[in-house]
């Protein structure tokens, strides 16, 4: 009887200390300056092990690679192997980020999920108005932060006064499924996206009770016409909340921007544009979906020192006389691309999972044989 009673004082210890430091704090929009000093200290130690690093390691390995590890296996495996002193601190590390850090991210995130999925379904009853409106706007920005907070996340928005209004379209570059967390902290958006089974479908139906999300069946996708005209009804309605969009259509590593599809420019509408630049000193962001199944990047991701980013809020653009949707397309790719500082490719993300055509690589191939006979090399 004495462990469990000391069991459950540990667990309303816990709860407690949770609710009254991350829940009330996410559910006012407020910080208590924790992430701020846990970010504080995580710099410094990070800079301490740039010290030992480039005092202990060979000269075989390039300063550059050793100076950005940041104590993840992940970043590269041979580090911790290198001096006693540096395998104790890779050793530390492990034990703060698996007993420490993750025990505190899953109850997080499973408090914000289920709030998420309990809020949506009770505001989904009321009658359609402002006040419905308002408090679904609440919930989903609450439990949004709270998810964010389950990752640590420090976001950095610039531009606040070109947020995306109601009735438009926000599309952003796309490099992982938290996108969506990272710009829903900041406010709220109708999601676009294919009907799915299982926790995501629960959290899907809840979710489309309380706002008018665009979900469509798998064999709906493929008609673009249908998919087009609910789009189009959508901005219509200037109350309704601004669309949010990956036109890339598959997340891209954080260094650039590929290819956007044209459907998203071909609605009309004013498009919002959104620049998302992770740091990758604290971990990295990227889903390879082709590599890692979503349990084992949400894995990655809990166990990683932070999430930090920068968001950056663009002027409102807008289809120019003459101009077809491809172009407009390309337009916008590339101010988002200058924004955040990423390369921007011309390919097509689909890359990623099909294999590359013949004929295109045949076609890379007499464009290179032509640059080295241009060279002179033959």
């Amino acid at each position: 009887m004495e462990g469990a009673e000391l069991a459950g004082k540990i667990l309303s210890t816990w709860l407690t200390l949770v609710i009254c430091l991350i829940l009330l704090p996410s559910a006012f929009g407020v910080s208590l300056g924790i992430s701020e000093m846990y970010m504080k200290i995580l710099v410094k130690t990070l800079e301490g092990l740039e010290a030992i690093v480039e005092d202990e390691v060979t000269q075989r390995f390039s300063s550059e690679e050793l100076v950005s590890w940041n104590l993840l296996t992940r970043t590269n495996v041979n580090f911790h192997y290198i001096s006693l002193r540096l395998t104790m601190v890779w050793v530390l590390g492990v034990i703060v980020r698996y007993c420490v850090l993750l025990p505190l991210r899953v109850t997080l995130a499973f408090i914000g999920i289920s709030l998420l999925v309990l809020g949506t379904t009770l505001v989904g009853q009321l009658p359609d108005g402002s006040l419905k409106n308002w408090l679904s706007e609440l919930v989903h920005l609450t439990c949004c932060r709270i998810c964010v907070r389950a990752l640590s996340g420090t976001i950095h928005y610039h531009n606040k006064q070109y947020r995306p209004q109601k009735g438009g379209i926000c599309v952003a570059n796309h490099t992982s499924p938290i996108d969506v967390l990272i710009l829903t902290t900041d406010g709220c958006y109708a999601m676009v996206g294919q009907v799915h089974g299982g926790l995501m479908g629960i959290i899907q139906r809840a979710m489309v009770k309380a706002c008018p999300h665009v979900w469509f069946e798998r064999s709906e996708m493929k008609d673009r016409h249908l998919v087009t005209k609910r789009l189009k009804e959508h901005i219509a309605d200037k109350k309704k909340l601004p669309i949010l969009i990956f036109p890339e259509g598959t997340c891209i590593n954080n260094t650039s921007v590929m290819m956007f599809k044209k459907g998203s420019f071909e609605i009309g509408g004013t498009i919002h544009p959104v620049a998302i630049k992770y740091n990758p000193q604290f971990g990295d962001a990227f889903w390879n979906s082709s590599k890692y199944n979503m349990v084992s990047y949400l894995l990655r991701m809990m166990t990683s020192w932070a999430i930090v980013c920068d968001v950056w809020y663009m002027p409102p653009m807008t289809r120019e006389e003459g101009e077809d949707a491809v172009q407009f397309a390309n337009r916008v790719k590339s101010a988002i691309a200058v924004q955040g500082g990423l390369t921007e490719l011309p390919w097509d993300g689909g890359l990623k999972r099909a294999k590359v055509k013949d004929t295109f690589k045949e076609e890379q191939q007499k464009n290179y044989s032509k640059m080295i006979v241009g060279n002179g090399s033959l």
